[in-house]
C-alpha cells in the first residue's frame, strides 16, 4: 500500500512538472519584443497562415527553436548534474566542476582567435566546443584511472585542477586577442539560446532525450551507489562499469550543451539540489524530474533574459547565475535554521 502511494505521488509530481514545462513554453511563445497574444501564437504555430508574415516567421523560426533548445539544454544540464552528484555522492558537483566548460570554452576561443569559424562555417564553434570538452574529459578520465579502475575522489580533484588550468589558458587567449575576437569569446562564454541552425537544435534535443532514456538503465546502480561503492559491490552492482558509463553519459550531455549554447552555469547544480530536498534521493523520480524542471527553468530564464532590458538581450548565463545563486543561498539558510 505504501509503495502504491509513493508511485501515485511520483505520478502527480511528473504531471505537475510537465504542466509547468508546458506553461513555460506558452509564456515563451507569446513573450518578447514583439507582443503576440497566446491564442494568436498557437494559431500561427498549428494552423499556419501567411508563412511570409513577420509574426509567423518569428514564432516558427525564432521563438520555437529557442524553446526547443532551452528544454534540451536545461534538461540535459540538470540530468548530467543529478548523475554526477550520484556518482560522487556530493550535492555540490555539477557538470562544469570537472572542467568540461573550461575545455569547451578553450576550444571555442582557439577557433575564434585562429579565425577558423569564418572558414569552416556555422558548425565550427559547436564542433570546437564539443571537441574541447571531450579532450578535457579524456584527460581527467586518463589521469584518474589506474588499471581500468577509477578513483572517484581523485577524479573530482583532478577535474577541479584541470578546470583551473583551462580557465587560465582562456584568460591568456583573451588577453592576446583582438577587440573583435574578445567580444565573440566573451559573448559565447556567457551563454545564449540564439542558435540559428535548426539542425543543431534538433540534434541536441534528440541526443538529450536518448540519454534520458538510457539513464533509466542505471537507476539501480545509482540508488545502490548512495550506500557507497563497497556496499554497492556487495549488492551485486558492477560499480566500475556503471560509473564509467554514467560519467560518459553526463559528459556527453554537458559537452553538447556547452558546444551549442555556451556556458550556462548553476542549472546542473541547483535543480537536482532542489528536487532532492522535496522528493528524496530515489533516482527513479529524480532523473525525469530533473529533466523536466531543468527545461522549465531555462525556458523561463530565457524569457527574462529577452525581456528584462528589452529591446536588448541579456546573456542567459547571467540570469541563471543570479537566480541559481540566490535560490541556493536561501535553501542553505533554511536548511541551517532547521538544523539548529
Amino acid at each position: 500500500m505504501k509503495e502504491r502511494s509513493k508511485y501515485f505521488k511520483w505520478l502527480l509530481v511528473v504531471a505537475g512538472l510537465t504542466a509547468l514545462l508546458l506553461v513555460a513554453v506558452l509564456i515563451s511563445l507569446s513573450t518578447g519584443e514583439l507582443k503576440i497574444g497566446l491564442g494568436e501564437a498557437l494559431r500561427l504555430l498549428f494552423a499556419g497562415g501567411d508563412e511570409s508574415s513577420l509574426e509567423h516567421m518569428l514564432i516558427s523560426q525564432v521563438r520555437l527553436p529557442r524553446i526547443m533548445l532551452g528544454v534540451a539544454v536545461g534538461g540535459a544540464l540538470s540530468l548530467a548534474g543529478v548523475m554526477l552528484q550520484g556518482i560522487y555522492r556530493n550535492p555540490l558537483v555539477e557538470p562544469f566542476t570537472l572542467g568540461i566548460s573550461g575545455g569547451a570554452s578553450l576550444g571555442v576561443a582557439f577557433t575564434i582567435v585562429l579565425g577558423l569559424h569564418q572558414k569552416l562555417g556555422a558548425f565550427a564553434l559547436p564542433l570546437s566546443g564539443f571537441l574541447g570538452a571531450f579532450l578535457i574529459i579524456f584527460l581527467v578520465y586518463t589521469l584518474s584511472s589506474r588499471r581500468g579502475n577509477i578513483n572517484i575522489q581523485h577524479m573530482l580533484l583532478t577535474g577541479v585542477m584541470v578546470s583551473f588550468v583551462a580557465s587560465s589558458a582562456m584568460m591568456f587567449l583573451m588577453a592576446v586577442s583582438s577587440t573583435e575576437n574578445l567580444h565573440g569569446i566573451v559573448f559565447w562564454i556567457m551563454g545564449s539560446l540564439d542558435e540559428p541552425d535548426t539542425r543543431l537544435v534538433w540534434l541536441t534535443l534528440i541526443v538529450t532525450l536518448l540519454v534520458l532514456f538510457i539513464s533509466y538503465l542505471f537507476v539501480q546502480p545509482l540508488n545502490a551507489l548512495r550506500l557507497g561503492e563497497e556496499k554497492a559491490l556487495h549488492l551485486g552492482i558492477n560499480t566500475h562499469v556503471a560509473i564509467k558509463a554514467l560519467f560518459l553519459l553526463a559528459s556527453l550531455l554537458a559537452g553538447i550543451c556547452v558546444a551549442v549554447a555556451g556556458v550556462i552555469g548553476f542549472v546542473g547544480l541547483i535543480i537536482p539540489h532542489v528536487l532532492r530536498l522535496f522528493l528524496g534521493t530515489d533516482y527513479r523520480i529524480l532523473l525525469i524530474s530533473s529533466f523536466l524542471l531543468g527545461g522549465s527553468f531555462l525556458v523561463l530564464s530565457d524569457v527574462v533574459a529577452r525581456t528584462i532590458i528589452s529591446p536588448n538581450e541579456l546573456p542567459i548565463g547571467v540570469i541563471t547565475g543570479i537566480i541559481g545563486g540566490v535560490v541556493f543561498i536561501l535553501l542553505m539558510s533554511r536548511k541551517m535554521r532547521k538544523g539548529m
